[in-house]
């Protein structure tokens, strides 16, 4: 089970073991790479040790330097330290650091470039603009100073020269919502280029999808919690948790939920890292009424209304895949027939425009259906279905493995897909 990130609850050095284990797990920086650091209230400054494996980090082994610089701990501190205080006294309003060095973000930074967040609807909200800082020896004065002069302009976001990215937050869990956030649309962006040529969504778009809010339903006066609802809460925590440990969710994006009695189901919440939803997040929605004092996921009436059509349908799952995003985002066709496994998971997988899954838009419940378990919402995400939760998380894994592999062959050369007669036979076979 996922541990809660609070920072108002964890200490500085618990916070940074959960961060970097996540970044280190997901391959986004090596053995020895990066660092992350948070200041408290007293301006002690909590960092990474130098020449310690990310891997295996314990609490005992991050590092403590204090206002007056007086250094604890039984390592020595990161040697990007000067760049981490650097960047404190600059931006006071910044309390957490993070430096890695994830590979499609390196790849930008060794072209000289800066991904474009507009290739997703979160990401430029999120993000904000990101700067370019000019190479410097790595650990030197020179590089701090570098850095802390663009992040003192504004930027929470930056790349760094042939080198990474920085990132800072009000908090570790902004620092890390942001980083991880960047990082996808640079993988994105990459993976769509392999294919094609990414498009971008408009600022005007992308304020209409950050005016999207939940369509707010009625509470309900008592929400009740019988073991079987509890049950279902517990599912959802674990394949959200599931999705983001497995890259096929981000801190920023994702709503997951599961039929629960009749037309009743339960959701993810709106506005909370999906890294870090726990069950008393989890939104009841019963009789079309909210669990009292809860935002669901902005979705929620697209959920509703598939179940509402839909009887055999008991769970959704709508998500940011980084190999199914770059089919979203050039439009390019998502070939399913490709492997048999493939077709008869998932059969065609249509693709609808970006704000189909707007409140109000019949697109994609009308869509779904038996034969249609997914689609594609450009530049946006990919919605699958399914009966129990963990076949739609299957789904979702075929899916994902698929686009994988196209964009794999599209390296090697043309695709040959199954021919229609071949169709025929797994229809007879698999779906009499």
């Amino acid at each position: 089970m996922a541990q809660i990130l609070d920072t108002q609850l964890m200490h500085p050095r618990d916070q940074i073991v959960l961060i970097i284990s996540r970044i280190y797990k997901r391959g986004l920086t090596t053995t020895s790479g990066g660092n992350i650091s948070v200041i408290d209230d007293d301006g002690n400054i909590w960092i990474t040790p130098s020449a310690i494996d990310k891997g295996s980090l314990r609490p005992s082994d991050i590092m403590c330097i204090t206002r007056e610089g007086k250094i604890i701990g039984r390592h020595k501190p990161s040697s990007e330290y000067p760049f981490h205080r650097a960047i404190y006294a600059a931006r006071p309003d910044l309390k957490a650091i993070v430096h890695a060095h994830p590979p499609a973000l390196v790849a930008f930074s060794i072209v000289h470039q800066i991904p474009d967040t507009n290739v997703i609807p979160q990401a430029k909200h999120i993000c904000g603009p990101v700067g370019f800082v000019p190479y410097a020896l790595p650990g030197s004065e020179e590089l701090g100073e570098k850095i802390a002069d663009i992040i003192g302009q504004g930027y929470n976001s930056v790349i760094l020269e042939n080198h990474g990215t920085v990132v800072g937050g009000k908090d570790l869990s902004d620092a890390f919502e942001r980083f991880e956030t960047l990082e996808f649309c640079a993988r994105t962006i990459i993976k769509g280029k392999t294919i094609g040529e990414p498009r971008y969504l408009s600022d005007h778009q992308i304020e209409e999808f950050e005016a999207q809010i939940p369509r707010l339903q009625p509470e309900l006066e008592k929400a009740e919690y019988p073991s079987d609802e509890r049950e279902k809460r517990e599912q959802i925590v674990k394949i959200v948790q599931r999705a983001c440990e497995q890259g096929l969710m981000i801190s920023s994006y994702g709503t997951v939920s599961t039929r629960w009695r009749g037309n009743d189901f339960l959701i993810t919440p709106t506005d909370k890292l999906r890294w870090d939803i726990q069950r008393n997040d989890i939104v009841q929605i019963r009789d079309g009424k909210r669990e009292p004092g809860k935002l669901p996921s902005r979705s929620v009436w697209l959920h509703q209304e598939i179940y509402r059509r839909n009887p055999h349908i008991n769970s959704i799952i709508l998500t940011q895949s980084p190999n199914l995003m770059a089919f979203g985002v050039t439009g390019k066709k998502f070939e399913v027939r490709t492997i048999p496994e493939s077709w008869i998971f998932l059969q065609d997988v249509p693709m609808v425009p970006f704000g189909s899954h707007f409140t109000g838009k019949e697109d994609i419940p009308r869509i779904i259906s038996s034969t249609t378990p997914a689609v594609i919402i450009e530049n946006d995400s990919v919605l699958v279905t399914g009966d129990q939760l963990l076949q739609t998380f299957d789904r979702l894994e075929v899916a994902e493995f698929s686009a994988k592999s196209l964009i794999y062959g599209k390296a090697l050369g043309s695709l040959f897909p199954i021919n229609e007669n071949q169709i025929e036979e797994l229809r007879k076979a698999f779906f009499k």
